[in-house]
C-alpha cells in the first residue's frame, strides 16, 4: 500500500477498498502480457463484435480486393485452384441407393437427365458438377455464393425432367438499401427473423456491376426455401463469409510488389550503363553519346573529343529465393494449403514429407468438402430434387442420395494401396470405406465387377475348344540318319 492508499483507507474505508481491489484485479489481468496496453501491443486491434459484424461494412471492399488479386496475383489464382481442385475436382458426384431396383432406376434416370445435365442451370450452360467448382471457387474469392431456384412451369417447362432450375448469384446482387421487412431486421440485404434465423433475402434483378442492364435495377424478396447460401463457418452466431484471402491479403500484396521490385532490378542488372564524363574545358557536341543506346557485341563507337566512358555497376539480388519462401510458406500455411501445392516446388520433398504435409491438407480438405459441398449444397440440392419429384407426379419413391467426393491422389501408390489393404483385412477399415476415401462409388464399382465376370463368362462360354497338339512321332534309327542329312543340306546351302 502507498502512503495514498494509507490515507484513503483511513478516512474512507470502502473507497480505499475499492482502490485495492481494482489494483489487485488490474495486477491479475497484466498476467498476460497480449492483454497489457504499452508499446508492444500499440496497434493491435481487439474489437467486441458479433462474428458478422467484425465484417461489417468492410465485406464489399475485402470482395474487391480479393478478385484483384486473384485475376493480377500468379499466387493468389493458384491458390485458388488448389483449393477448387482439391475440394471440388471433377466433381462431388451423387449416387442413389434403395432397396428396390425400380426406385433406384427411376430416381437415377431423373439424376442424370436433371441434376447432370445442362439443363438444371438456368442459362443451360453448367451441370451440377461443374456448378460445384464454380461455387466453390466464389467461396474462395467472395466469401459466400447464393444459389437460387427458379421455379419453372408453361413454356419454361417443356425440356426438364422436373419443374425447375437454378442460378448463380453473386452476393453483389444483395440490395443493401433495405433496413427492414416488417418487423424483421435487413442487414446487407439479408432480412433476419425474431429467432436471429434467415427467413429471405432481397436480390436484385440484375448484378448492379453489370455493364449494361436490360431493366432497371429493383430487388425482389426471395424467401429462404429457394436460396442455398454458401460459406465457411468460423464463429457461433455466424450467418455471412469473408474471403478467404483475407487474412493473408496484406501478406500476399506486399510479397507481389517485392516479387515485382526484384524483377525490375534484375531488369536493371541485364543492361550497360554508360557515363560519359567530359574534360574540364571540353565543349559538348549537340549529338553527345549518339550510338550508345544501340551498343552490341563488337560494336565500335566513337566517342566525342574530350569525353571519358565510366560503366555504372548495377545492383545485385541477394537473398531473394529465401525471402520469397518464407513469405510463400506463410501464405500457403493462413490458407490450410501445402507450400508444395502452392508454389509447385517440390525440391528437397521426399515420400514422409509429402505424406505428412498432404495429411494436413486432407484434413482441411475433408473439411471444406463435408461443411460446404455436402452439408450446405448437396442438402440444399437434394430437398430441391426431392420437391421436384414430388412436382413432377414422382410419389412415394424412398431412396437415399449419397454424395462421393473425387478421387483422392496417392503420393506413393506402391506403399499407400498395400496399407488400405491391410486396414480392410484387419478389421480397422471397411471396403466401402477405403473406396469412399478414394474417391469412389462402391456401389458403382460393385456393378461393373459384376459386369466384367459376366462378360468374362460368356466370352469363356463362346470361346471354341483347343484341339489338343499332336504328339510327335517316335524316331527310328533311319529317321535320325535322314535328320542329320537334312541338317548337313541345310547347313551347306
Amino acid at each position: 500500500m502507498t502512503v495514498l492508499d494509507r490515507v484513503i483507507g483511513y478516512f474512507a474505508p470502502e473507497a480505499g477498498l475499492r482502490r485495492l481491489t481494482a489494483r489487485a484485479q488490474t495486477n491479475v489481468v497484466m498476467n498476460y502480457d497480449a492483454a497489457s496496453r504499452g508499446r508492444r501491443t500499440y496497434g493491435w486491434k481487439a474489437p467486441a463484435t458479433s462474428a458478422d459484424a467484425a465484417a461489417f461494412g468492410s465485406r464489399e471492399r475485402l470482395r474487391q480486393l480479393s478478385r484483384d488479386m486473384v485475376r493480377n496475383r500468379a499466387y493468389a489464382a493458384r491458390a485458388r485452384e488448389v483449393v477448387v481442385a482439391n475440394v471440388v475436382g471433377e466433381g462431388i458426384v451423387p449416387s442413389v441407393r434403395s432397396s428396390s431396383d425400380n426406385v433406384k432406376a427411376v430416381v437415377n434416370d431423373l439424376v442424370q437427365r436433371h441434376l447432370l445435365s445442362v439443363r438444371l442451370d438456368a442459362g443451360e450452360e453448367y451441370d451440377l458438377l461443374e456448378m460445384q467448382q464454380i461455387c466453390m471457387s466464389t467461396v474462395f474469392t467472395d466469401g459466400e455464393v447464393l444459389i437460387r431456384r427458379r421455379m419453372r412451369s408453361g413454356g419454361y417447362n417443356r425440356h426438364l425432367a422436373l419443374p425447375y432450375q437454378i442460378e448463380l448469384v453473386e452476393v453483389d446482387c444483395l440490395d443493401q438499401t433495405i433496413q427492414s421487412y416488417g418487423e424483421n431486421l435487413v442487414v446487407e440485404g439479408v432480412e433476419y427473423g425474431p429467432t436471429g434465423a434467415i427467413e429471405a433475402y432481397h436480390l436484385f434483378n440484375e448484378h448492379p456491376g453489370a455493364v449494361r442492364h436490360r431493366k432497371p435495377l429493383e430487388s425482389t424478396r426471395v424467401h429462404w426455401s429457394d436460396i442455398i447460401h454458401l460459406r465457411r463457418f468460423e464463429r457461433p452466431g455466424q450467418l455471412r463469409g469473408v474471403p478467404w484471402l483475407a487474412p493473408v491479403m496484406m501478406t500476399l500484396g506486399e510479397l507481389a510488389d517485392y516479387q515485382e521490385a526484384q524483377i525490375l532490378k534484375q531488369r536493371i542488372s541485364a543492361l550497360m550503363a554508360i557515363v560519359l564524363k567530359y574534360t574540364q574545358g571540353s565543349t559538348r557536341p549537340a549529338t553527345a553519346g549518339s550510338g550508345l543506346e544501340d551498343l552490341q557485341p563488337g560494336a565500335v563507337v566513337e566517342l566525342p573529343e574530350g569525353a571519358e566512358p565510366t560503366v555504372v555497376n548495377p545492383p545485385t539480388v541477394d537473398g531473394y529465393d529465401e525471402f520469397m519462401g518464407r513469405g510463400l510458406r506463410t501464405i500457403a500455411a493462413g490458407l490450410g494449403i501445402t507450400y508444395e501445392a502452392l508454389t509447385a516446388d517440390l525440391r528437397g520433398v521426399n515420400f514422409s514429407s509429402g505424406r505428412m504435409g498432404r495429411n494436413e491438407m486432407d484434413r482441411l480438405v475433408r473439411m471444406w468438402q463435408r461443411g460446404l459441398m455436402i452439408m450446405q449444397m448437396g442438402e440444399g440440392i437434394e430437398r430441391w430434387f426431392r420437391e421436384g419429384l414430388l412436382l413432377a407426379g414422382h410419389h412415394g419413391l424412398e431412396f437415399t442420395l449419397d454424395w462421393t467426393p473425387p478421387r483422392r491422389i496417392l503420393v506413393d501408390p506402391t506403399k499407400e494401396i498395400p496399407a488400405m489393404i491391410e486396414e480392410i483385412d484387419a478389421g480397422l477399415n471397411s471396403r466401402q470405406g477405403v473406396q469412399r476415401e478414394l474417391g469412389r462409388d462402391p456401389d458403382r464399382i460393385r456393378e461393373e465387377r459384376q459386369q466384367d465376370a459376366e462378360a468374362d463368362q460368356k466370352m469363356n462360354a463362346a470361346a471354341p475348344a483347343l484341339k489338343p497338339a499332336p504328339e510327335p512321332a517316335a524316331a527310328g534309327p533311319d529317321d535320325s540318319d535322314d535328320d542329320e542329312k537334312d541338317d548337313d543340306d541345310a547347313n551347306r546351302q
